[in-house]
């Protein structure tokens, strides 16, 4: 497998600054769960809320904030992915979670790996019993370990 994974604007996000190398784990134990070797190009930002609002927007004509955004830019076999996460977002969660910041970051880069290669889900209340929900919890467990 030979993934080139760029993580972009990390530094203007304080509970994002410095764990680069996490958020990179988190697409490679991704990338390793594909029924294939993947070649390709795969980059994270980190961007506002207002950003990625007008990404939501602009790409899928839904006038809100969602937390991640996956984009599958590949033709053929090669992987090429853009996935856009909001810090903003993942805090307002992992405080009514009662979680770390971090955590639901990492959960976050899994969500939007996991959708580029190809994993769906269902909307609502059962989204969490999804094939794909099982592997992200299982994935961002093994990542960020156990909480109790």
């Amino acid at each position: 497998m030979s993934v080139d994974i760029q993580i972009n604007r990390l530094e203007e996000w304080p509970a994002a600054a410095g764990s680069g190398a996490l958020f990179e784990a988190a697409a490679i134990a991704v990338l390793a769960t594909a029924d294939r070797p993947l070649d390709g190009e795969l980059l994270i930002t980190f961007v506002s809320e207002l950003e990625i609002r007008d990404l939501n927007r602009r790409y899928l004509g839904v006038a809100h904030a969602t937390d991640v955004m996956a984009f599958d830019l590949a033709v053929g076999d090669e992987l090429l992915g853009d996935i856009y996460v909001s810090p903003a977002l993942a805090q307002g969660a992992s405080g009514a979670l009662g979680i770390p910041e971090v955590e639901e970051l990492v959960r976050l880069v899994v969500h939007g790996v996991l959708h580029l290669l190809g994993h769906e889900h269902e909307e609502g209340e059962e989204r969490y019993a999804s094939p794909m929900f099982r592997l992200q919890e299982r994935i961002v467990e093994r990542l960020t370990g156990d909480r109790s």
